[in-house]
């Protein structure tokens, strides 16, 4: 005889979500996003987001890395480019490439965040 779950508890964990069911299957972006390229954004542009873009671009309110936000969102980087490529098409964040010279603060806290992996 199989046992019965209790009443009220979900099968599992319903926030779990495949990446790329994230993309509509997508996995080329649109844009070409490095992994020290900035993006950001502002309070006003969030009210034009859906949930799940909001989500993201919460995290831009303060200039962030494409790998930073891979990190911080727990999602494949190749999905970040995805979702943060259709940000960009959308004019909802700005998109600030690196100089010349490297971002030493920059690169601390990539590597910060690849630390907590």
């Amino acid at each position: 005889m199989l046992e019965e779950e209790p009443q009220g508890v979900p099968a599992r964990d319903s926030s779990l979500i495949r990446p790329y069911a994230r993309t509509g299957g997508r996995t080329a972006a649109r844009h070409d996003l490095r992994l020290e390229t900035l993006l950001s954004t502002d309070e006003e542009r969030l009210y034009r987001a859906s949930n799940d873009q909001a989500a993201m671009m919460r995290l831009c309110l303060q200039p962030r890395s494409v790998a930073e936000i891979s990190a911080l969102m727990k999602i494949p980087l190749g999905v970040t480019r995805v979702l943060l490529s259709d940000l960009i098409t959308l004019n909802l964040v700005a998109v600030h490439e690196p100089g010349d010279k490297p971002n030493m603060a920059l690169l601390e806290r990539v590597l910060s965040g690849l630390r907590r992996l």
